[in-house]
């Protein structure tokens, strides 16, 4: 498996994965995807093997009053790729990123169901810092998940 960077020609079979892992109304419209591939605050990671592109990941960071925050926006694999680490690498690319441009924490929301993601997340490092309650849908919560980047200077 190759990891790389997005680039603007990628957005279509970027877009079809979305396409194919989530069902309207929890899919990303295209243009919101294309907005958040290309915005200058983010980071988009493909893997492909092949020629293939078999998933990709989404992290944005924006100012907080702690310093810099940032967010994973998603992490999306075809099926056929799943349970193979490419995961895994995705979320140690994006985190990268993160922390290339000096994000002090890294969080998220995930499917309070996804059991698979959830095992991921912990084993990277975040902790369960909160849940809101229908995030996804109408029964369907999320729980939020945080790391932080860098080590807080104690007084």
């Amino acid at each position: 498996m190759d990891y790389r960077r997005y680039k603007p020609e990628d957005f279509d079979a970027l877009y079809a994965i979305e396409e194919s892992c989530f069902q309207p109304p929890l899919r990303f419209g295209r243009r919101y995807m294309r907005w958040l591939a290309d915005a200058p605050n983010s980071a988009t990671w493909i893997a492909e093997g092949a020629g293939v592109m078999a998933g990709f990941a989404i992290v944005e960071w924006t100012p907080s009053i702690r310093g810099l925050s940032a967010y994973i926006q998603t992490i999306e694999l075809l099926s056929a790729y799943r349970g193979q680490g490419v995961g895994r690498e995705l979320l140690q690319r994006i985190e990268g990123s993160a922390r290339a441009a000096g994000a002090s924490t890294l969080w998220l929301h995930v499917d309070a169901t996804n059991q698979a993601a959830i095992q991921l997340y912990a084993s990277h490092g975040f902790l369960a810092v909160g849940e809101e309650k229908n995030y996804y849908a109408s029964g369907r919560d999320a729980l939020i998940y945080r790391k932080a980047l860098t080590e807080q200077v104690q007084d």
